[in-house]
């Protein structure tokens, strides 16, 4: 990331990608994975 954009600051943009990927991996993912389990044992 540093060679993309030397000014980031990852303190910044790893914080960012949580905030959008954990909401939804708690409404959908959970769910989702939880009937794949149910399912496949």
């Amino acid at each position: 990331m540093r060679l993309a954009a030397p000014k980031a600051d990852p303190g910044l943009y790893i914080p960012m990608a949580l905030g959008v990927t954990f909401p939804f991996n708690i409404t959908v993912g959970m769910p989702l994975y939880f009937a794949i389990v149910q399912a496949t044992g």
